[in-house]
């Protein structure tokens, strides 16, 4: 039985390493807000282009750890590097496909879809650079997901500060032009970006090498093996649906405001987009941790000690978040002042603010359960949720910004309504029971 303290061992080291990934994020927007409002605006939707397209492999990578769990709690540890191995050879193919294909005018295409020429025109200058980090980063998704899996993720908070610190440095001196590099504006950030994911990668390898016993955990031939591929897809590929949906419809979300409300709304979007990802971290991480922990509760032959380490998971998600709730709510401007100095962009970003507050608890508990259903096997079942939870937040979405013209403040009340479903649908499913005997 995990108790809490064994909980946030697992948790913290997540915690810690999705908040010094997300700081790259936060650093990017805050440089880039320093540049001007057409670059903020426009790399939110770059990077969620590329998210979008990340979610193949993270998708994949979640599968693995799902499957890379249940083994470690039957303690067949001799097929998990297989697993990993085959993972990142696997991802190496759509990675050098991607890039060939944004290469040959793909990014031309997506442009399309803006209405600015400003924001079209910047887009396309981050994505020239960005895409060349697929391949860095799909293997990064799957080594995440061997040491989450194992339980053994203190070493992804060396690795995240590794990579923070490189973008940071390189951040700067590409951005503006400093430190003997080129002025590249919001291309910088990419390339940027791009080389702290290989600094990663380069990591996770020789720290794999000098610290895992490779003998126990089969880490012994590199040879593509379709079968252990094929196991993982049949896991994974609903999960690669499921977080493609997500992100393509969350990319919807930001074309509609910038298509039918224009260059400030989209800033102030971006600014509160930043904000949602670092104030969630701790319920992601926690959703990370929990669905590794029911796949090893589930592979030890525990299926009935589940749901009570789910709630006990949900109630700490829910704690955190009402901590930071109530930090983000009496300081509002301080914190918006991290990613720009114009007082009316700081004034428009504050109700917005406070609409994204109050659907923060749902997120908090939606996020658990719903990690709780995939992390039982039945990511099929998870796609389900997805999808008819989506329809409804795309109706909404269409409604409130392309129909009724409402302000980004209503705009991001989709946020409640995604939420509620999805926790409304984990929540019955999980107390029906009916994964207690999945196999995998």
């Amino acid at each position: 039985m995990y108790s809490n303290k064994h909980i946030v061992k697992i948790s913290l080291p997540i915690l810690l390493s999705l908040l010094a990934q997300n700081i790259i994020q936060v650093i990017d927007t805050a440089f880039l807000g320093r540049v001007g409002e057409v670059e903020l605006g426009a790399s939110a939707l770059a990077g969620i282009i590329y998210i979008a397209i990340y979610t193949i492999g993270f998708g994949f990578s979640m599968g693995a750890q799902i499957l890379i769990g249940r083994r470690n709690g039957e303690r067949n540890f001799s097929q998990i590097g297989e697993i990993v191995i085959q993972g990142i050879l696997f991802l190496l193919i759509p990675a050098v496909l991607l890039i060939a294909a944004f290469k040959m005018g793909l990014t031309d295409w997506l442009v399309k879809l803006f209405e600015s020429d400003n924001v079209s025109e910047a887009v396309s200058d981050y994505l020239d650079w960005r895409v060349y980090g697929f391949v860095f980063a799909f293997a990064n998704s799957t080594f995440r997901a061997f040491y989450i899996g194992i339980a053994r993720t203190k070493v992804l908070t060396i690795n995240s500060v590794v990579m923070a610190v490189v973008n940071l440095i390189l951040d700067y001196g590409l951005i503006f032009g400093k430190l003997g590099l080129p002025e590249m504006g919001i291309g910088g950030a990419a390339l940027a970006s791009v080389i702290a994911e290989a600094t990663s990668t380069l990591f996770f390898i020789i720290y794999t090498r000098k610290t895992v016993d490779l003998q126990k955990y089969g880490f012994t031939k590199i040879t593509f093996k379709w079968s252990v591929v094929k196991r993982v897809l049949d896991i994974s590929i609903y999960m690669m649906l499921q977080y493609l949906l997500s992100i393509v419809t969350w990319m919807m979300f930001f074309v509609y405001i910038e298509n039918y409300l224009g260059e400030r709304p989209l800033a102030v979007t971006n600014i509160v987009r930043s904000l949602y990802t670092i104030f969630t971290i701790p319920s992601h991480a926690l959703g990370a941790a929990v669905n590794t922990m029911v796949s090893n509760t589930i592979g030890a032959g525990r299926s009935g000690e589940a749901l009570n380490l789910i709630k006990r998971v949900s109630l700490i998600s829910l704690y955190s978040m009402l901590a930071i709730i109530f930090v983000a709510a009496i300081a509002p401007r301080l914190i918006i002042h991290v990613y720009t100095n114009d007082a009316s962009l700081i004034s428009d970003t504050l109700a917005p603010l406070y609409v994204l507050l109050t659907s923060l608890p749902f997120y908090a508990v939606g996020t658990v359960l719903f990690s709780a259903v995939s992390g039982t096997g039945n990511t099929k079942k998870a796609l389900l949720f997805e999808i008819i939870t989506l329809s409804g937040y795309i109706i909404y979405m269409w409604l409130i910004i392309v129909f009724l013209r409402l302000s980004v403040s209503w705009a991001w009340t989709t946020e409640h309504i995604y939420w509620v479903q999805l926790l409304l649908f984990s929540l019955f499913y999980l107390r029906s029971k009916k994964w207690m005997d999945k196999k995998l």
